[in-house]
């Protein structure tokens, strides 16, 4: 089945995908869809990337009868946000079919008698206890990443929402990865659930030589807006031939057309008069780098999420580097289909600036100072300050002044520094496990920002901050870690929900005179670094 016309969709559905650049189904929709429009449960094991929305989408659009005042379909998500974002993306889909499309939690026309209805469990049932909402004609209900949901601590909540519909209603469960406590749930809700795609795909074995190596870049921004700058470095890192890989024809003419306006012209594949190639066609394409007489220092980018193995594998088999452009949300699709197709995957660089050796400096300057110095003596001096100023802001102006970046009559403005005291209570510390890392873009910096923002807890009492590929570490003094974990649990950061625990691999709660002292001895590591 290679297009939505050997799946049977209606012809307003099939226009309306064409019209959104979706001309083929992917692997996922085209085992999906099928085993859905059957009325089947289903698990299936994929995430945003892999055309989840268009395939739960179409089947409830399908089987609803529109405008009939009551939802026919619920769709359960992690946030508020994500049922908002979702809910927009298959309501100009639904244009065509004259369905009503709403979230519940956002500026939306009488959301609660729209055909098809998005929203997190813990909404739809306050607005069912209210009486605002009625469940009567719901035909099936969608859990659209039910690992993030699990995460937030939401799927308890989702168990007493399903006591309010009918055992007989269509439940379809998506998640990624399936863990053993989504499994566990499919058990209980979603008995004879097929599963999409069968079976647990294999672990890859590490020991073995890999297909090769993709290079991927988070993006929150439009991606052809995210394209400029990634165009631009390939181009001064030296590529002779660089191939953009889009979804659909219109898709490329559009990304074309904005490439071409910021002065970078552009081509079809096999043209020779253009360094960029704006490709749709994968095999075609390897054609025509095969054809060039010098085959060498060939990028391939990928402006879409490969959407399976096979679409991944025909783009990025030929060539020097494979680039893979991702939102956030994409990131388990995509880590998944490359470690099933044999592929090891590797964050790209982040652009280069003007000022990198200036800052590499002083980094390797801050490092050096912070694994050999004693920093005690420093810590006693910074201590009054830390009760006007966050540690971001201190450590900021301190590397201000490093750089040269505060003249020395500024500061001779302001205040004389505090006489050194002696402390009689050092704060015992607490380290915290962040499910959000290096792979959603954050930084110290910015996880600082959003957790004293969500918490209304001072910056000083945050410490140490350790971003790692997929999860973070970070120091709270132990009288506020309680309250961090409850107010930050479930919260949305950089597009995913955010679990947040004691660092089981740390002290952890309790952590007694492992706590006290000087932060910042042994290299400002704090009392509980080191560990895991």
């Amino acid at each position: 089945m290679y297009s939505f016309e050997d799946l049977q969709l209606a012809d307003e559905l099939v226009e309306a995908l064409t019209s959104e650049g979706l001309e083929q189904p992917t692997e996922f929709q085209r085992a999906a869809i099928p085993v859905m429009r059957r009325g089947n449960n289903l698990l299936g094991a994929a995430g945003p990337g892999a055309g989840t929305l268009v395939a739960y989408g179409t089947v409830c659009l399908e089987k609803i009868d529109p405008s009939s005042g009551l939802p026919g379909a619920l769709i359960l998500t992690a946030t508020a946000a994500a049922a908002t974002e979702l809910a927009e993306s298959l309501g100009r889909i639904a244009l065509s079919t004259g369905h009503s499309v709403s979230a519940l939690g956002g500026a939306w026309a009488e959301p609660e008698r729209s055909d098809v209805l998005f929203g997190t469990a813990q909404t739809i049932r306050e607005a069912v206890d209210a009486s605002r909402l009625s469940l009567q004609g719901i035909r099936s209900v969608i859990l659209d990443n039910a690992s993030t949901i699990e995460a937030a601590g939401g799927l308890d909540e989702v168990s007493s929402l399903l006591e309010y519909v009918s055992p007989d209603v269509q439940r379809i469960i998506l998640s990624l990865p399936v863990t053993d406590t989504v499994q566990a749930f499919v058990a209980t809700h979603a008995p004879k659930a097929v599963q999409v795609p069968p079976g647990v795909a294999p672990t890859l074995d590490r020991s073995k030589r890999t297909r090769g190596c993709l290079h991927f870049r988070i993006t929150e921004e439009d991606k052809a807006v995210a394209l400029l700058d990634l165009v631009s470095e390939l181009i001064r890192g030296g590529a002779r031939q660089i191939v953009l890989f889009c979804r659909s024809e219109d898709w490329a003419a559009d990304v074309g057309d904005f490439l071409t306006l910021h002065g970078f012209p552009v081509g079809a594949p096999g043209d020779d008069a253009f360094q960029i190639w704006l490709a749709v066609e994968p095999l075609a394409t390897r054609d025509a780098l095969r054809s060039l007489s010098d085959q060498s220092d060939i990028r391939t980018v990928s402006v879409d999420c490969p959407p399976d193995i096979d679409t991944l594998d025909r783009r990025h088999g030929f060539g020097d580097r494979a680039i893979v452009l991702l939102f956030p949300r994409e990131i388990p699709h995509f880590r998944d289909t490359a470690r099933r197709a044999g592929y090891e995957v590797r964050p790209l660089p982040p652009k280069p600036s003007p000022l990198e050796g200036h800052i590499a400096k002083i980094r390797m300057d801050l490092a050096n100072a912070a694994s050999r110095m004693d920093l005690a003596p420093y810590y006693l001096l910074l201590e009054p300050l830390l009760e006007r100023f966050s540690p971001q802001e201190l450590a900021t102006a301190a590397v201000a002044l490093l750089s040269g970046g505060v003249s020395p009559e500024e500061t001779a403005r302001t205040e004389p520094a505090p006489r050194l005291q002696q402390p009689t209570d050092l704060p015992e510390w607490t380290r915290l496990f962040v499910s959000i890392g290096e792979m959603e873009g954050v930084t110290p910096g910015s996880l600082l920002g959003t957790l004293a923002g969500e918490t209304g807890v001072d910056g000083a009492c945050f410490g140490k901050i350790e971003i790692r590929d997929t999860y973070s570490l970070v120091e709270v003094t132990s009288p506020m870690a309680e309250k961090v974990i409850k107010a930050v649990n479930g919260v949305s950061i950089r597009g995913r929900s955010a679990r947040v625990d004691y660092d089981r691999g740390g002290k952890g709660r309790g952590s007694g005179n492992a706590g006290k002292g000087v932060r910042g001895k042994r290299g400002g590591r704090g009392p509980t670094s080191g560990q895991k």
